[in-house]
């Protein structure tokens, strides 16, 4: 669908406005049809992503403040999210022997199982709402690069 037909207005104040309220438009559209995906399975989409950053270490373990720092959604309350996960019986919590203050975070056998799951449900989600082909990605990619280059 069109900007324009979403947001109901054909006046922007250039391409380079039109494509930020694009990007951000869009970014809200595919956190939608991907939270619904997940909350099928019972889970969030930032606890998909820290069971994903987790698997990115398994089977070590890791600490929350290196899981904070690779969360997509920087503003993620991580403790709060990680609480939910040990609940659901997905991640395991334990103290670091080498500094007591740390807490150590790890994947569970069920939270691997979830987040194999999650991955296919991810999989069949993007394959049915997004409509470009790899070549095309890949300059988009780019493009998204090329926007963050100075951060």
């Amino acid at each position: 669908m069109k900007l324009e037909e979403v947001l109901k207005t054909s006046k922007f104040n250039n391409e380079v406005h039109k494509a930020t309220l694009n990007i951000l438009y869009t970014s809200y559209w595919m956190r939608d049809h991907i939270s619904g995906s997940m909350k099928e399975l019972g889970i969030t989409s930032e606890q998909f992503n820290i069971l994903r950053i987790l698997k990115g270490k398994h089977p070590e373990a890791m600490c929350v403040k290196d899981i904070a720092g690779r969360m997509i959604e920087k503003s993620s309350n991580v403790p709060r999210i990680i609480d939910r996960l040990v609940a659901k019986e997905l991640v395991n919590r334990t103290t670091s022997k080498e500094d007591k203050r740390e807490t150590l975070i790890a994947l569970t056998d069920n939270g691997m199982a979830m987040l194999m799951k999650a991955n296919q449900m991810l999989e069949s989600t993007q394959s049915s709402i997004i409509g470009i082909s790899n070549e095309e990605a890949l300059q988009l990619n780019t493009l998204l690069e090329k926007l963050r280059k100075n951060d």
